[in-house]
């Protein structure tokens, strides 16, 4: 029995010992690796720092470069001082006259955009009509206003006086005339103002206020056909805004 025990206790002692020998090695294998892993990890990292010691020089070229490229942003001064520098010589006439006559077409070529967006032809065509209508009558009264005024000068002796009966106030030929010579005038700028509604159907502009370069009103224009402004404009002195 004792032999048996002394067998079984020396067989413990072998495993024993052959378990300590394998882990042995494994922690021998493991140490390995994790400096091996450790001499990668440390490779890596000096590649790393090589790189961006290499990458920085180029970071300073380029700074280079931008700051190169920037200098010549200096040459702004002398730019403002040109600026500065007053014109040599003044517009001259004609240089003024071409100016004036383009800012003239410019708002031409406007008024009518607005005049025929503003108007149908058929309306135009009925304006007309009505225009040289208004024309004929119009010059007939200035003709007649005036032919009476120059007959009253003609029939007018020194001292001849009328009296209005009604009302017993002493009318002289003179004021009679007068009269008519003011009648005939108001024809005539009649006359004058419808030449001018006719120039501007001729231009193409039509019912577009000459003040403030809006349409007028279809019922105005109907109204008084040569009418050249809007009513607002008329009567409150409102110009071109």
């Amino acid at each position: 029995m004792a032999k048996k025990a002394a067998a079984k206790s020396t067989g413990r002692k072998k495993a024993a010992a052959k378990k300590t020998a394998a882990k042995a090695p494994a922690k021998k294998k493991a140490a390995a690796k994790k400096t091996a892993a450790k001499k990668v990890v440390a490779k890596k990292a000096a590649a790393k720092k090589a790189s961006a010691k290499k990458k920085a020089p180029a970071k300073k070229a380029t700074a280079k470069k931008a700051s190169a490229k920037k200098a010549p942003a200096k040459k702004s001064p002398a730019k403002k001082a040109a600026a500065k520098t007053p014109r040599a010589e003044p517009m001259s006439e004609v240089e003024k006259v071409d100016e004036a006559q383009a800012a003239a077409a410019a708002r031409l070529k406007e008024t009518k955009k607005i005049a025929k967006k503003a108007f149908t032809p058929a309306f135009l065509k009925k304006q007309k009509a009505e225009l040289l209508k208004e024309r004929e009558k119009y010059t007939k009264s200035a003709v007649s206003y005036r032919a009476e005024a120059d007959a009253l000068m003609l029939d007018r002796e020194p001292g001849d006086v009328q009296f209005d009966e009604e009302s017993g106030e002493g009318d002289s030929l003179a004021v009679e005339r007068e009269r008519d010579l003011a009648l005939s005038a108001s024809a005539q700028q009649a006359v004058d103002e419808i030449d001018e509604a006719l120039k501007r159907m001729e231009l193409g502009v039509y019912g577009v206020c000459v003040e403030s370069g809006k349409p007028i009103p279809k019922e105005r224009l109907e109204f008084i056909p040569w009418a050249a402004v809007r009513v607002e404009v008329k009567v409150g002195g409102l110009g071109r805004r």
